[in-house]
């Protein structure tokens, strides 16, 4: 059955093309498996909380009928500002329009969060951009720049508000605007597109634009919110969106809501983060955590920007699913949240999950997999402009700035094909890392750092129940056909003289003291009848060892001293990327310095097993890959060479 919605409606209807629903929430309550939902252009003002799920071969569709033509939008317009004094302007709201839930009295607080708790979930947004808040009607009227903001001309526009009786009250600095004239609008409701109940699987949302909702802050051991979310589902399909102005995430796969285990630290402070997380796992099995219930979602060709904890998040929800051909941007730019919980992509336990096509640029960070990136594969992805730019000063609670961090992992994590251009390419606090076939600018950091002494688990292969859990010993990662290129200097610019000395230099140099695996095997004394247990002990707490064959290092940059089939060079090439008709084009010399030097083909078999789940760098359904494909998905030939390009000739095609 087909149901129709169009807010242009005289009046309500019964969702038949000739007299269609005016809220997409009435056609919600009634779709069932097979059914779709075709909605209007217009402006829907509502949370859209799907009554029923689908099927796996009968899915419930929502639709908009032209695409971005409709809004869901978490917001309300205001008018009838009052002038206080110079450009500060006041308004009071009936807080009966919030409900249950008021954005102006909700903070953004709890685990994981590390800035100060006085943000609010609720936001005022002038011309569709948010205006940033306020701790004090002093600031308020100062309308100062704020300095750690990515954006500081825009941050002297301001907004507070305080609660009188049963009223929230408005101040906000518009400077030399006039808010009866602009359009002004204020956080109402807390999602967009989410069920309330879990197990509603099988729905695909298609074609709308999302905005402005009063998410809260979204931890892996806590209820994971977003504007738009499957809530603990599996099958869902979001495509075609976009999706801004949330004011912590955009798209939710995550966690779901588990009283007993909800921000505990942040409730009790007894047990430490990382027990509640083991503990948080443990019952998510319980709790039907299985890849027969959850995850095995697709999340394709979305926008997503301007939100100010992640773009998409996911806490063990996110299971053997496919992200991938989706812009996401200006994530976190505004500086108001801090904490270890924000990314453009952050996931914990992408068990199975593939980020592919991806372009990731301009935010605090680009991808983020913490615990668990077990047959995670991050592959043919650009990523640029992750890191805080040199004017902003460091806001208390913030993250350190990278293209990728895997995080307390224990692997098989492959990262191939990929553009990587910010000041750092990859934080490596884990072990477990293939990198095939990538072109990195920038530097690999917390090398044998970063992880503590945490014990994280990891999985029988292909599935997401417990095969053991065990501390990150480091090593045990891959380096083949990347270029790497000393792209930085001190001060984060972009080189284009000579090498120089740079404090953080990139290659595979911070490996040195790792042990190559004929090392590392010789010490377990196998060709011995009867090995002594108690005498290998020692050996089972050391570094993992390393392997890398076949990389390019120019500029500067530094490779590991065990590697003997490389290609280093002090010549600095020139790696730009420029806009050609609005559309992202490499301009290097990379391969003009590499000249004949060519690598082998590399696969499954070469890259071997994670050590501790003993699982293969492979495909999700177990068979070997082949890395005979290139950034672009053409076909590399004999001769194979280094970096995410079959031939340099295809330098001109635009990269997203």
């Amino acid at each position: 059955m087909i149901y129709y919605v169009n807010q242009s409606a005289p009046r309500d209807g019964d969702g038949s093309r000739e007299r269609p629903f005016r809220r997409i929430s009435d056609a919600a309550y009634l779709a069932q498996p097979g059914d779709e939902v075709l909605v209007y252009p217009g402006v829907y003002r509502e949370n859209v909380s799907p009554r029923n799920g689908g099927t796996e071969d009968k899915r419930i569709v929502y639709r908009s009928v032209e695409p971005l033509g409709a809004v869901i939008t978490g917001a309300e317009e205001i008018t009838g500002w009052q002038r206080v004094e110079g450009s500060v302007w006041t308004v009071r709201v009936d807080n009966a329009i919030f409900g249950k839930f008021n954005p102006y009295v909700e903070e953004v607080y709890g685990d994981w969060y590390f800035a100060p708790t006085v943000r609010h979930t609720g936001c005022v947004y002038m011309n569709d951009r948010a205006l940033y808040e306020a701790l004090s009607m002093e600031e308020l009227k100062a309308g100062e720049v704020y300095k750690p903001s990515w954006e500081p001309e825009y941050s002297i526009y301001k907004w507070i508000s305080v609660q009188e009786g049963n009223e929230t009250v408005l101040y906000a600095n518009f400077q030399d605007k006039d808010p009866n004239k602009e359009k002004i609008e204020i956080n109402v409701r807390r999602r967009c597109f989410f069920p309330e109940e879990t197990g509603r699987g099988y729905i695909t949302f298609s074609g709308f634009k999302v905005e402005k909702a009063a998410t809260t802050w979204a931890p892996p051991a806590a209820f994971q919110d977003g504007m738009v979310g499957p809530h603990w589902s599996k099958g869902w399909i979001i495509e075609d969106c976009d999706i801004s102005n949330s004011k912590c995430c955009g798209i939710s796969l995550g966690k779901y809501y588990d009283p007993e285990n909800d921000h505990y630290f942040t409730t009790k402070h007894l047990k430490s983060p990382t027990q509640m997380e083991r503990d948080a796992l443990c019952r998510g099995q319980y709790h039907g955590w299985l890849k027969e219930k959850v995850g095995s979602h697709i999340v394709r060709r979305c926008h997503i920007h301007h939100c100010e904890q992640t773009g998409i998040v996911g806490r063990m929800g996110a299971v053997f699913s496919l992200i991938e051909d989706n812009h996401i941007h200006h994530i976190n730019n505004m500086q108001e949240l801090g904490g270890a919980e924000i990314s453009g992509i952050k996931l914990h336990a992408a068990i199975d999950v593939t980020m592919r096509r991806n372009h990731i640029h301009h935010s605090t960070m680009g991808i983020w997999c913490d615990w668990q990136a077990q047959g995670t594969r991050i592959t043919q992805n650009l990523l640029h402009d992750n890191q805080r730019p040199a004017f902003c000063e460091w806001a208390e609670g913030g993250m350190e700035s990278q293209d990728i961090f895997v995080e307390v992992s224990h692997g098989p994590t492959l990262i191939d094909n990929n553009i990587l251009l910010s000041q750092v390419s990859l934080r490596i606090a884990t072990q477990g890392v293939a990198m095939v076939h990538n072109l990195m600018m920038g530097t690999l950091t917390f090398v044998g750092e970063g992880t503590g002494d945490r014990y994280t688990p990891y999985h029988i292969r292909h599935r997401t129940e417990v095969a053991g859990f065990m501390t990150i010993l480091h090593g045990d990662d891959r380096f083949y056909n990347n270029i790497f290129v000393q792209g930085f200097d001190p001060n984060g610019e972009i080189r284009r003289g000579e090498p120089g000395e740079n404090e953080r230099v990139c290659g595979t140099w911070q490996f040195d003291e790792y042990p190559t695996y004929d090392e590392w095997i010789s010490w377990f004394d196998l060709d011995v009848k009867r090995p002594n247990m108690m005498k290998l002990g020692e050996f089972h707490m050391k570094h993992l060892p390393v392997w890398a064959k076949g990389n390019v290092y120019l500029g500067g940059a530094k490779p590991w001293k065990h590697e003997g089939e490389c290609l280093v060079s002090n010549q600095m090439p020139v790696v730009e990327l420029v806009e050609k008709e609005g559309r992202p084009v490499l301009r290097t010399n990379v391969y003009d310095l590499i000249r004949d030097f060519r690598a082998g083909m590399i696969n499954s078999d070469i890259l071997g097993c994670a050590f501790e789940p003993e699982q293969r760098f492979e495909n999700n359904d177990g068979s070997a890959i082949t890395f005979d494909r290139d950034y672009y998905g053409n076909t590399r030939g004999i001769g194979v060479l280094p970096g995410p390009f079959a031939k340099a000739e295809d330098l001109e095609v635009p990269l997203w």
